[in-house]
C-alpha cells in the first residue's frame, strides 16, 4: 500500500474501516470472482485489518485507568 493511501486510511474511523472489511468479504463471497481478484481482495482486507488493529492499539494506549485510590494511570 502506498504511503498516501495509508495516510488516507488512517484518517478514517473504525466504523469506516470495518465497512471496508465488510465490502471486501462481500466481494470474496461472489461466485464469479477470479483467483487474481481474490488475492487482491485478500490483500486489501489484510491492509484494512492492520489499520483497524493499529487504530485500536492507539486508543488503548490513550485510555487511562483509575486505581483504588482514585489516581489516574496510563493504560
Amino acid at each position: 500500500m502506498t504511503e498516501k493511501m495509508q495516510e488516507n486510511q488512517e484518517e478514517k474511523s473504525l466504523g469506516e474501516l470495518f465497512s471496508g472489511l465488510d465490502e471486501v468479504i462481500a466481494n470474496l463471497e461472489k461466485e464469479d470472482v477470479s483467483l487474481e481478484e481474490s488475492f487482491s481482495f485478500y490483500h486489501r482486507g489484510m491492509d484494512l485489518l492492520k489499520m483497524c488493529n493499529d487504530k485500536i492499539d492507539r486508543v488503548e494506549k490513550q485510555m487511562q485507568i483509575l486505581d483504588e485510590e482514585g489516581n489516574i494511570h496510563e493504560f
